[in-house]
């Protein structure tokens, strides 16, 4: 029997509903948070400040693996520093996503048979902001369904009047202090979109092409000529070199010398560069500064002309040949028809496997194309950046990523910025009738009659102010004092450079701004302290979660049917710095199970009397008391160090073990026994399994937020987990003796287990056994425990023993004796045996067979290898024990 639970704890115990549901709960929880303010920061409070500025994901978008990963991540820090006492801001906001929201837009007027032409800058830009207001942002909600504590009374968006202000006042600045130029430099053009690129939404895929070699020059194998191969032959209509190594004895005598274009006509020079390689193909190159990035940096090298032959649709103009008015693609055909005619198609090779940029939001592929464009002179710039991350004012976590890091600002190129679109932050310049030009800053006005840049921003322009203009930079605002600069940003590996560079080189810019450093004694700042860059995602089989592999899942699938806590539990407990991390459904399953199996537990406990109360004195606990009081210590500290690292996954691996193996498995059914001697024994019992339940809710809080708040408010009484405490250690030493004795209890009842599993014996079956040498171990105390556990009865007076195991522990040997008699059915127990043997053995057979197989090896991920040598070793092991049992069986 148990000790009767106070009447306050059977209470909490019934409002708990009898399973947990989290489609029932976590929805108007959330909302209860929003409401009380808890995610609310105060600019004015007394407390340290922790911030975080969330990546501004695009109006456009919906919650995807990445973001449920980053979000869960930011919000298990946040939800920790409010326990521990910060005053926290989680500022959350999303980016205008130029390029993204103007083509759902456009496609929009589509269907109607319009264009954004058809309306005017004006209006279109209005419907823009129509879409905007009606249909943008569906990620917020879905934000709420995992349960993103962020501050909603301070939400940004990257076209609000604030941040368009401060997008003014950098472009501004930089422009005149001669960091921000126009100039005609190559660009990752997409003629469907009709506008420059960035990096970032060029993704390069290997596709199947032709490589065709060309004959230039006169086709008399006796007079001056070379061989070029392309797998673009339509841009030679905009051919004005051919290069070759300047060490090729093959073509030295023609270094200076020109050579008939084979269409154009005009005499194109051959030139000499040490960036040809010799050892390639016929190592003559052919040389089209207006689209090709090498092309271009040599057509600056050597003076070259740069004619461009596309137009912003991609079709080929201005060659004067047959080809104009033809798209690149016909082009390319009819061109390579032509030479062929000709007889200059010297060798084509099909398929021919190579690397093409194509661009994220269409699909086609991208075309590098000369074109006036404004950028950033990002030197001066880009060595801030690094400078920072060099004197220790921002830590990469993890540090191995710093290489990468320098490797990027230490070798950056000029940064386009001008986007030929009509949703955005348009460029502030201005031109006059007279050819003028003028940078008009945000409390300035244009002179009448002068026309405005068409041009827009980059949207990363914008995106790069966030950590500061979102608390109202360039004005001194009580949150750029209070929480900034921030505390840490939390992003994926794959955009430090196109992100984070951008946010460093501005904040380091303007790291002096009065605005900035306004009560902080004038130091410089930087946007954030920390930068955790944690993996890419990728599903249970190690793959790439992509479209065209089938392979992505939608995390709000998972919140649906698993629950948000389940779901973040499951991120959480992968995500180490820097690392990669694989999920799939068997790891949410597993979550699933932990937050069932800590519902349970905290349920029977408050049916048992577990509460919340000053312990008794240690020398009043037991064993089981004092054991489960110091692991908790431990953990605690084990978590606290991780999650100081930004280690989650180990944070969350320690608390998972701690909360499932010792609290649950161990020390429950250990405290049954106790609860069943009632009295001061039962009551400590109850107060030391309150005690660790309350601090485990907390511990686990900031990563599974809804079910803690649940059980804890049943737990306690109080208000919220959200503003408890966040535990501290008990500076109690640890009870060494004791640890030891629990941990032969665990031995003794672990072997004893086994030995009834090999004997044949239920789980639940009680057999008659006697307990030789407890005393003389020290585990007196402990005899009741092991025969509740190991379900063992006293002996009757006709006991006698049919089977006996001995279990060494620290302090002697435990002697067991069984009565089995008529317990077992020894022919049933054969052929449950022999089934069990045929399985470990077809198993055994078959990862032998996986891991026999090279091919395998060669191409699966390691960790998929070392998971199935584990399980050759555990079919190993069943065999060699299961024969030995059949072996035993046969001799009785």
């Amino acid at each position: 029997m148990t000790s009767a639970a106070p009447d306050n704890t059977r209470n909490r115990a019934d409002a708990l509903p009898k399973s947990w549901t989290p489609s029932e709960v976590e929805a108007e929880m959330y909302e209860r948070w929003v409401d009380a303010g808890y995610f609310t920061a105060d600019p004015g409070s007394g407390k340290p400040a922790y911030s975080i500025v969330l990546p501004p994901p695009n109006v456009t978008g919906t919650l995807h693996m990445g973001h449920a990963l980053d979000h869960t991540l930011m919000d298990t820090l946040s939800r920790r520093k409010r326990m521990q006492g910060y005053e926290v801001l989680w500022l959350p906001g999303m980016d205008h996503a130029g390029i993204a929201t103007q083509t759902v837009v456009e496609k929009q007027l589509a269907v109607d048979g319009k264009t954004k032409e058809d309306f005017g800058r004006e209006l279109f830009v209005q419907k823009v902001w129509d879409w905007k207001r009606e249909s943008g942002g569906a990620i917020q909600w879905q934000m709420r369904a995992l349960g993103d504590g962020v501050d909603w009374s301070r939400d940004r968006f990257t076209m609000d009047e604030g941040l368009s202000r401060a997008v003014q006042t950098m472009f501004k600045r930089l422009y005149d202090a001669g960091l921000i130029y126009r100039a005609e430099r190559l660009v990752n053009w997409s003629p469907e979109l009709r506008t420059a690129i960035s990096d970032i939404e060029v993704k390069y895929e290997d596709v199947e092409g032709e490589l065709v070699s060309l004959r230039y020059g006169s086709l008399d194998d006796d007079q001056p000529h070379v061989v070029v191969a392309t797998t673009r032959v339509e841009t030679m209509l905009g051919d004005t070199a051919v290069a070759v190594h300047p060490e090729d004895p093959r073509y030295r005598a023609l270094i200076g010398t020109t050579l008939e274009h084979p269409i154009t006509g005009r005499q194109i020079p051959i030139i000499a560069d040490d960036y040809v390689d010799p050892e390639f193909g016929s190592g003559a190159v052919k040389i089209t500064p207006a689209h090709d990035p090498n092309d271009f940096e040599m057509g600056l090298r050597h003076g070259l002309p740069m004619p461009t032959i596309m137009d912003e649709r991609g079709r080929i103009t201005g060659t004067g040949t047959e080809f104009d008015g033809m798209d690149r693609f016909e082009a390319r055909v009819e061109v390579r028809k032509r030479l062929a005619r000709e007889g200059r198609v010297v060798a084509e090779k099909r398929p021919y496997l190579h690397s093409v940029g194509h661009s994220e939001r269409t699909g086609e592929p991208i075309e590098p194309r000369l074109s006036m464009q404004w950028w950033v002179k990002v030197e001066s710039l880009a060595k801030a950046a690094g400078d920072a991350v060099r004197s220790g004012d921002t830590v990469i976590h993890p540090k191995s990523q710093e290489p990468r890091w320098f490797g990027w600002v230490d070798d950056m190129h000029d940064w386009c910025i001008s986007r030929q679109l009509w949703w955005g932050h348009r460029i502030p310049i201005w031109y006059g009738p007279e050819g003028e030009v003028a940078c008009v800053g945000p409390d300035e006005q244009a002179p009448e009659g002068w026309v405005q840049d068409p041009d827009v921003l980059d949207t990363w322009f914008s995106s790069g102010l966030w950590p500061f203009s979102t608390m109202g930079w360039p004005h001194a605002t009580a949150e750029l004092e209070k929480f900034y600069p921030t505390s840490v940003l939390v992003t994926g590996y794959d955009i430090l450079f196109f992100w984070v560079a951008r946010m460093m080189m501005f904040g380091t810019y303007v790291a002096e701004d009065a605005a900035l450093t306004a009560g902080k004694s004038g130091e410089r700042q930087v946007p954030f302290k920390d930068v955790f860059l944690h993996g890419l995602i990728r599903d249970q089989f190690g793959k790439k979660m992509s479209k065209s592999r089938g392979n992505g899942i939608d995390p709000l699938d998972w919140i649906n049917t698993f629950g948000a806590d389940a779901t973040r539990f499951t991120l959480a407990r992968g995500a180490q710095p820097g690392g990669d991390l694989s999920v799939g459904e068997p790891h949410v399953l597993a979550s699933r199970s932990f937050v069932t199996k800590l519902f349970n537990a905290t349920k029977f406990a408050l049916m048992n009397g577990a509460r919340v109360g000053d312990l008794p004195d240690r020398a009043q606990l037991t064993d089981a008391d004092r054991w489960i009081l110091d692991r908790l210590d431990a953990v605690r500290a084990e978590a606290d160090s991780a999650f100081d690292a930004y280690e989650f996954g180990k944070a969350c691996e320690a608390l998972y073990h701690f909360a499932w193996d010792e609290l649950c498995d161990w020390y429950l059914e250990l405290a049954k026994v106790q609860f069943a001697a009632e009295g001061a024994r039962a009551e400590a019992t109850q107060l030391v399994l309150g005690s660790v339940l309350d601090a485990v809710l907390r511990l686990l809080h900031p990563v599974i937020p809804f079910v803690t708040e649940s059980l804890w408010q049943a737990l306690t009484g109080g208000a919220s987990v959200v503003i408890a405490p966040w535990p501290q250690a008990s500076g109690v030493p640890a009870d060494q003796e004791a640890a030891q004795r629990v941990s032969d209890t665990q031995r003794l009842i672990t072997e004893i287990r086994r030995f009834r599993s090999d004997q044949g014996l239920a789980d639940k079956q009680k057999v008659a056994a006697k307990l030789i040498g407890v005393d003389e171990a020290g585990l007196g105390e402990q005899a009741a425990s092991v025969a509740n556990l190991a379900r063992l009865t006293e002996p009757g007076a006709d006991f006698a023993a049919t089977a006996s195991v001995e279990v060494r522990l620290s302090a002697g040997t435990v002697t067991v004796e069984l009565d089995t008699s008529g317990a077992v059915d020894l022919d049933a127990e054969r052929r449950r045996l022999e089934k069990d043997l045929a399985a470990a053995q077809k198993e055994l057979q078959g990862t032998a067979a996986k891991l026999g197989n090279e091919a395998f090896l060669a191409k699966a991920p390691e960790h998929v290898v070392d998971k199935i040598r584990g399980r050759q070793q555990v079919a190993s092991d069943e065999v060699a024990r299961i024969g030995a049992r059949l072996a035993e069986l046969s001799g009785k």
